[in-house]
């Protein structure tokens, strides 16, 4: 029994030390705060990190204030000098350049210098004096317009005549870039002129889609029943004008002032203006009504038509405040996911359902909403104005609104650039009738959120190098003073460096899929890529005394012309009473 005892006391000690050594020692609890501490400064950084990587807009533009805006306006002016250079040395005197095989071709049999001209007054902005006389050579001993070649009346307006006019005035402003040449910017911007008239020769005074110069003869469209684009018809104003302007002819001053009296003479409701217009009647051939091709710059001249007379006509003010009013009303609708706003499109016309598709060309509108709200004026020198209220307020914040979709339209793509379309999920009763009336909630800014909102069909999905976000960046940067629009500007000016380039010898290029890695390109580079987008990153990240906005307007190609305070003409027409 004894020993039987002994030997189970010794078991049982033997037990108690082995338990003791295998228990684990204790962690005092200062080591274990300092854990936790620890733990919780990972998960919150972790949650930080993803959130960031979900934000649509990011925070790098508070920084904006140790940014080299210099150096950034410099790449810019880098990526000019290389697609002229390699357009001069592969396609001179051709109207198109095609990057990919480093060949040019004509849009006439001997050219219209389509390139050069919508070129030269960003070269001119940009100082790039040594690179102007070719051009200037050019214009005086080869163009030529008495060509067997019909053109669009529309875009020959903006592109060249715009350009010639814009050219001119820089010329006269700029004195670094002026040359005892310079005479042969207005000369040619007459002839070019007096070519186009006969556009405006029908039975209305709409002007037809096309004109053959040779001949000069106004030609119906081939296409639409005869009808010309009703935007086209109502974004020559400004050219025309200015052009009276200068040379005391008033002919071209009421030839595109006309135009505004029979467009209005349909009383269209709430200012939202169809698609097509016959040139022979005036009337409306549809009831489509949409912002972007073929409607755009109808609303845009609206607005610069009153800023570039210097007020003098409130005419133009209160057809674009009824316009507006009528987009917000008819147009303006949200995503299902995000809340974003985007300006849908009615193809039935108002009282129909909206269609959820958005056009990049749309992206005129944020900045040309704050540029009509404020007269060009920075919105805290506008907000001191006797004539600020409310209702201006919300046009601000609509600007801000249809910028953050805008900026979407690149932010979603995995190359980082828009498509040409965007279409967006919605839910139908925001595609139901006068979506304006309907409240509306706060944008969620997720990236993730977004993918979800915007669609990208593979028809729509390629980019032209297309300027109109760009554009209204620079709108809102000058008007707002907000940094983070100079910084959306930069990463999509980085994105097109990375995927539009193709060499340094051969220049940029458009892309045919903004969604794929790498992206196919096509081989096409757009004239507006120099005209315009690479002219408003410039000004984007430039001090912004240089071509002042309230002293200005940019026509619809980008053109710059100045405020004229002096006119020789009033107004030759009034609206008729929306009651007959």
């Amino acid at each position: 029994m004894g020993l039987r005892k002994g030997h189970g006391s010794s078991t049982s000690k033997t037990r108690k030390r082995l338990q003791r050594s295998s228990t684990p020692p204790r962690i005092p609890r200062s080591v274990l705060r300092i854990l936790s501490v620890i733990g919780l400064i990972l998960a919150l950084t972790w949650t930080a990190v993803e959130r960031l990587k979900d934000d649509p807009i990011g925070i790098s533009h508070f920084g904006a204030r140790f940014i080299n805006w210099d150096s950034r306006r410099e790449e810019v002016k880098n990526a000019f000098i290389t697609s002229w250079d390699a357009y001069y040395a592969n396609a001179w005197g051709n109207d198109r350049y095609h990057p990919l095989s480093a060949t040019g071709s004509q849009m006439s049999p001997n050219g219209l210098g389509w390139i050069i001209i919508d070129s030269l007054d960003t070269m001119m902005i940009m100082n790039l004096t040594t690179r102007l006389g070719e051009p200037r050579k050019w214009l005086q001993r080869s163009l030529n317009y008495d060509q067997n070649q019909d053109v669009n009346t529309f875009e020959t307006t903006i592109r060249m005549l715009g350009g010639l006019l814009s050219a001119h005035y820089l010329s006269t402003k700029l004195p670094d870039i002026s040359s005892r040449r310079d005479q042969v910017y207005l000369s040619k911007a007459v002839e070019i002129a007096e070519r186009l008239l006969p556009a405006y020769q029908s039975r209305s005074g709409i002007p037809y889609a096309s004109v053959h110069l040779g001949r000069k003869k106004g030609l119906p469209s081939h296409a639409d029943g005869g009808s010309s684009s009703m935007a086209e018809a109502a974004t020559l104003q400004l050219e025309m004008k200015y052009l009276s302007y200068l040379t005391g002819n008033e002919t071209y001053w009421r030839k595109a002032e006309r135009i505004m009296k029979v467009l209005d003479d349909n009383a269209a409701q709430d200012g939202l203006l169809p698609i097509f217009v016959h040139p022979e009647t005036g009337k409306f051939t549809t009831s489509e009504i949409r912002l972007g091709s073929r409607g755009d710059s109808y609303y845009e001249y609206l607005i610069k038509q009153y800023l570039q007379t210097g007020g003098q006509e409130p005419v133009y003010l209160e057809m674009w405040e009824e316009a507006l009013d009528g987009i917000r009303k008819h147009l303006i609708t949200t995503t299902s996911e995000s809340q974003l706003k985007f300006v849908a499109e009615l193809p039935q016309g108002i009282g129909g359902p909206l269609s959820p598709k958005m056009d990049h060309l749309v992206c005129f509108l944020p900045g040309t909403i704050a540029l009509g709200a404020t007269g060009g004026y920075t919105l805290a020198a506008a907000r001191k104005t006797l004539d600020w209220d409310a209702d201006k307020e919300r046009q601000i914040q609509l600007a801000r609104d249809l910028m953050k979709t805008c900026w979407g339209m690149y932010a979603v793509t995995k190359t980082g650039l828009a498509p040409e379309i965007a279409w967006f999920h919605a839910r139908n009763e925001d595609l139901e009738p006068v979506p304006g009336d309907r409240p509306t909630t706060s944008t969620r800014n997720s990236l993730g959120s977004w993918r979800r909102d915007y669609i990208v069909k593979p028809l729509d999905s390629h980019n032209l190098q297309r300027p109109e976000t760009v554009e209204s960046l620079l709108m809102m940067w000058r008007i707002t003073e907000d940094p983070q629009y100079r910084e959306m500007g930069w990463k999509i000016f980085k994105a097109f460096e990375k995927y539009t380039k193709v060499s340094h010898a051969q220049g940029y290029t458009s892309l045919d899929d903004v969604n794929a890695i790498p992206p196919p390109t096509r081989d096409n580079m757009e004239s507006f890529w120099l005209a315009e987008t690479l002219k408003y990153l410039y000004l984007l990240f430039s001090p912004v005394e240089l071509l002042p906005l309230h002293e200005v307007v940019f026509n619809t190609e980008a053109h710059v012309f100045p405020v004229m305070k002096s006119l020789k003409w009033k107004t030759g027409w009034s609206r008729r009473s929306r009651g007959t």
